[in-house]
C-alpha cells in the first residue's frame, strides 16, 4: 500500500504518527499546500517510508499526477472539508482509492432551509458510486471518528445487539479546558462553522431526511470517563446521512455538546456575518471573512501542552435486543489529552479523529475490508475493526447499558 495523505495539519500531523508505528504500508506521502509543514511532519517521525511533497488540494489535476508520480493506492484526505471534491476527483483520475473524514458541503434547501433538505453532506459523492464502482474503485468516506468510529458502533450494535432499532443517535460531548484562551476551538474552526450553523439534519423512516433550526432538540447527555452530564444540540453530520444507507432503523440524529458560551459565539459570528465563505473586499483584496477567523485563532494542532480533559464520541441505540426485550445502550470511545500528549504530543480530538482512518488502511491492506464504489463505514463488518482497535491499536471502547 502507497497513501498519499493531503494535509500535515493537526489530523494529519496525528494520523501520520500513528501510521509510523504499524507495518502495512510501503510510502506515505505526506503533502500540504505550504511545503514546510510537510517537511516538518515527516522530520518529526525519522521514517524512510514517509516523504514530503507540496499539493495544491484545490486541484484535481495536481493530486492526479501526484499519485501517479508516486504510484499512490490510497489517497486519505484530512483537510477541509471544501477540499473534498478536487481530492476525491483527482484520486479517481489516478486510479487510486480513496478516504476521508469528513464528506463533501451541503447546501441549503433556497426556500426552505429549516424545514427542507437542499443539497445534502455526501451527495456529490454519492452521485459517482457508478464510476467508482465501473473502475472497481473504492471511495470509503466518513472515516474519522464522527463520522467514521461512531457509525462503526451502528453497524456492530444492528448486526450484534439489536433485533429491531428504533433510534441511532450520535452523541459527542467533552470536558475539555484550554488554559490561557477565553475561545479556543479543539478543532477547526472552518469546519465547525460549517457544521453548526448549517441547518441540523434528522432523518426518520417515515419522513426521510429533513432540518430543523441550528441548535435545536436540546436535551442534557450523561458522558461517561468523568466527563457528565452536557447539554447536546442538533448538528449537521454525516451520520445522518450515511447510516440510514445501510443500517435498519426508524430515526438517525446527531447531537453535539458545544455550551452555551460556544453557541453564542457562533451566533455571533453569523449575526456579523464573520461566518461567510464568499470573500469581501478589503481595502481592495477579497478575502473571506470566515478564513479571517481561522486566521485570527490559535492552530488547533498548537493547543495540546494547554489542553487538559477528555472528549468522548459514542453511538447511543434503542430499540429490541436481540432477545426481543427494550434495550438502550451507548458505545463509546474516550481519548484523555494526557494520555495523547504523552503517548504521541498531539491533542486528543485530532488523535481520536485520526486514529480511524489508519485502522481502516490496514484493513484494506490486509483484505480484511473490500469493497467498490462510495461506501461509508457502516457498509463494512464492525468486528474485524473493533478487533484490530483493541488488539492493535491498544484502544478499548465501551458498551453502557441504559
Amino acid at each position: 500500500m502507497r497513501v498519499l495523505m493531503v494535509g500535515a495539519g493537526g489530523v494529519g500531523t496525528s494520523a501520520a504518527l500513528i501510521a509510523a508505528r504499524r507495518d502495512f504500508f510501503d510510502r506515505w506521502v505526506v503533502t500540504d499546500y505550504d511545503l514546510a509543514r510537510a517537511d516538518d511532519v515527516v522530520a518529526r517521525l525519522s521514517d524512510p517510508r514517509f516523504v514530503p511533497a507540496q499539493l495544491d488540494a484545490s486541484s484535481a489535476e495536481a493530486v492526479a499526477e501526484l499519485c501517479r508520480e508516486h504510484e499512490i493506492t490510497h489517497v486519505l484526505n484530512v483537510i477541509d472539508p471544501r477540499y473534498v471534491m478536487p481530492v476525491f476527483n483527482g484520486a479517481h483520475a489516478a486510479g487510486a482509492d480513496y478516504l476521508d473524514t469528513a464528506m463533501s458541503l451541503s447546501r441549503p434547501h433556497p426556500v426552505r432551509p429549516f424545514d427542507e433538505v437542499g443539497v445534502m453532506l455526501g451527495d456529490e459523492q454519492f452521485a459517482q458510486d457508478a464510476q467508482w464502482r465501473e473502475r472497481g474503485g473504492l471511495a470509503l468516506c466518513g472515516m474519522g471518528v464522527e463520522p467514521g468510529l461512531a457509525d462503526v458502533f451502528a453497524r456492530y450494535a444492528s448486526d450484534h445487539l439489536f433485533s429491531e432499532i428504533d433510534e441511532i443517535g450520535i452523541r459527542d460531548g467533552a470536558n475539555l479546558i484550554v488554559e490561557g484562551y477565553d475561545f479556543a476551538p479543539s478543532f477547526s474552526i472552518w469546519t465547525t462553522i460549517e457544521e453548526c450553523l448549517n441547518p441540523p439534519v434528522v432523518w426518520e423512516r417515515d419522513r426521510g431526511w429533513f432540518t430543523t433550526p441550528p441548535f435545536s432538540g436540546a436535551e442534557v447527555f450523561d458522558f461517561p470517563g468523568g466527563i457528565g452530564p452536557v447539554e447536546c444540540v442538533n448538528v449537521e453530520h454525516e451520520e445522518v446521512l450515511l447510516v440510514p444507507r445501510w443500517i435498519e432503523c426508524k430515526r438517525v440524529t446527531f447531537k453535539y455538546g458545544l455550551g452555551d458560551d460556544f453557541i453564542e459565539v457562533l451566533k455571533t459570528l453569523h449575526r456579523l456575518g464573520l461566518d461567510r465563505t464568499e470573500p469581501v473586499m478589503v481595502r481592495g483584496v477579497p478575502v473571506s471573512p470566515r478564513d479571517v477567523v481561522a486566521a485570527a485563532l490559535p492552530d488547533p494542532a498548537t493547543l495540546g501542552d494547554r489542553m487538559s480533559g477528555t472528549t468522548c464520541a459514542g453511538t447511543w441505540v434503542t430499540g429490541l435486543g436481540k432477545d426481543g426485550r427494550p434495550r438502550e445502550v451507548y458505545l463509546y470511545h474516550l481519548a484523555d489529552n494526557e494520555w495523547t500528549m504523552r503517548e504521541y504530543g498531539v491533542q486528543a480530538v485530532v488523535w481520536q479523529t485520526a486514529m480511524n482512518p489508519v485502522i481502516a488502511l490496514e484493513l484494506l491492506a490486509s483484505g480484511a475490508w473490500s469493497g467498490s464504489g462510495v461506501l461509508g463505514p457502516e457498509a463494512f463488518d464492525a468486528v474485524p475493526y473493533l478487533d484490530l482497535m483493541r488488539d492493535g491499536y491498544g484502544q478499548e471502547y465501551g458498551i453502557r447499558e441504559g
